[in-house]
């Protein structure tokens, strides 16, 4: 049901993304006021679609894998921003929490883009 081989690209882009965000968000305060929330939420939904485009196996398995994905990169980026200090640990259960709904909104998009893709749009 999960196609492990692009779940796994899936993670890598999203994981580097948020690990990205998270460092920008430490060294530079306008980022970590104004776009650490929205930023690490566009990178989840981004990381579920691209699952979702990649694997094409269904709306449910899409939105399935693009949760997945949401969570562990939503879980990167919070847990490296905790250890830089920058959040407390009370954070870390919503923020991924968010990430999770995301990246399955992602995988569903992901899955439409699939479907277009094979009627040839």
């Amino acid at each position: 049901m999960i196609d492990s081989k692009v779940l796994f690209r899936a993670a890598i882009v999203g994981i580097v993304l948020q690990l990205a965000l998270a460092a920008g968000a430490h060294y530079i305060a306008y980022v970590a006021k104004h776009y650490f929330l929205f930023g690490g939420m566009m990178i989840a939904a981004t990381a579920g679609y691209l699952y979702g485009m990649g694997s094409g196996k269904g709306y449910f398995p899409g939105a399935t894998g693009g949760a997945i994905i949401g969570g562990v990169c939503g879980l990167a980026g919070v847990c490296a921003s905790v250890l830089m200090q920058d959040a407390s640990q009370a954070i870390i259960p919503l923020f991924t929490a968010i990430c999770v709904g995301t990246g399955a909104v992602g995988g569903l998009f992901g899955q439409m883009a699939a479907k277009l893709r094979s009627m040839g749009y």
